[in-house]
């Protein structure tokens, strides 16, 4: 069975997306064939330009005359169309992937989980949380259901970016509360929260995240729009941070910025328990740093032999693989999700539980008090 696969959205996202559809059947020879049967956007002919650099058969401008013709439905469009196009996908039984942050607002998460429940366990509604299939963090995971760092007392995450720090950057979509919801936390922080869930959110390990104290700061209030003379007021935030308390007693920070000055993309997460602990960079997404009971101190492990997760698919030892690669995993199991009408993780569920946490911290910096997510 091919699977026609219909994509709204053809920027980065879609490159990186169609990038990995394109390598499955080279490197997972198991995963379900795919057709990249409809991109779908609104500049004609720039869609057109994409479709044929991204290997589409076909593009449409309405995405309402796609969700029900295509047998998978991704969309990886801006924040603010997240939820309308998702939901009739739902709606016509079609499995959906949504890009993260599920929706710009927690009302719309709640509707898009709410669809996903009434689609059934058999269509697999999937939540791009694409870290999650880093071989590092799978194997991060790993140790930590094996009981190897014992009791949680500390989970530490951020996320640091500088892309905005120079005031002249121009404005865009994600400087706009109506078009991205929020700025760094909901761009940045959705990874990172649904990272520490990922990792410690099981029963056993921390679990959920019970209450959150939250601050937010925007930096520079108005963006010069490119190609003109006049301005836009940057309605987000540029950085945030938050302290977290688990349910079963660890403690936790989170911080994301885009104003982090000589850090390009560096995703950090750093987990303490009684017997070990552990840390993970993304900006060095082949090693993770480990020290467990009896060690001296941290050891590096380059996570790339052929038993670590997914590397079998790819190169001998020590031949390291990159962010794309990412991708082509999250793909091969949504899409393999699909072909046997089984359930995905992330799932929209997870999507909406990170925006819970989102939308606490929010409301924390707004009331100045701890907040309990939703």
């Amino acid at each position: 069975m091919t699977l026609k696969v219909g994509v709204l959205g053809y920027r980065f996202m879609g490159k990186a997306h169609a990038n990995a559809m394109a390598r499955l059947p080279m490197f997972f020879p198991d995963a379900p064939d795919v057709e990249r049967s409809v991109l779908v956007g609104r500049d004609e002919e720039a869609l057109s330009a994409a479709a044929d650099q991204l290997g589409f058969e076909s593009t449409a401008t309405d995405w309402a005359d796609v969700v029900d013709e295509v047998d998978v439905f991704y969309n990886l469009g801006p924040n603010h169309i997240h939820a309308e196009p998702s939901i009739a996908a739902l709606e016509a039984g079609t499995p959906t992937f949504c890009e993260k942050p599920l929706a710009p607002t927690l009302e719309g998460a709640e509707e898009m989980a709410e669809a996903a429940r009434e689609a059934g366990g058999d269509v697999p509604a999937g939540c791009a949380f694409n870290y999650r299939f880093v071989p590092a963090i799978q194997y991060a995971k790993n140790l930590l259901e094996a009981g190897e760092l014992g009791e949680i007392h500390h989970v530490r995450g951020r996320y640091l970016q500088d892309w905005l720090v120079d005031p002249d950057a121009p404005w865009s979509w994600r400087n706009d509360e109506e078009l991205a919801g929020s700025g760094a936390l909901g761009d940045l922080g959705a990874h990172t929260v649904d990272l520490v869930r990922f990792l410690v959110g099981d029963d056993d390990l921390a679990g959920e995240i019970e209450r959150v104290s939250g601050h937010l700061r925007t930096f520079v209030e108005d963006r010069p729009v490119d190609g003109s003379d006049e301005t836009r007021p940057v309605t987000v935030d540029d950085a945030y941070s938050a302290q977290l308390a688990f349910e079963n007693g660890a403690m936790g920070t989170l911080e994301a910025s885009r104003f982090a000055t000589g850090h390009k993309n560096d995703h950090t997460i750093e987990i303490q328990g009684s017997n070990g602990s552990l840390q993970f960079s993304l900006e060095r997404l082949n090693e993770l740093e480990v020290m467990l009971e009896g060690d001296r101190g941290y050891q590096t492990v380059l996570v790339t032999d052929e038993d670590d997760p997914y590397v079998d698919h790819w190169w001998p030892p020590g031949h390291v693989v990159g962010w794309e690669h990412t991708f082509v995993h999250e793909n091969y199991e949504f899409l393999r999700a699909v072909s046997e009408g089984t359930g995905f993780e992330p799932s929209f569920e997870d999507g909406l539980a990170a925006q819970r946490v989102l939308a606490a911290i929010e409301d924390s910096d707004e009331q100045g008090e701890w907040v309990s997510p939703a």
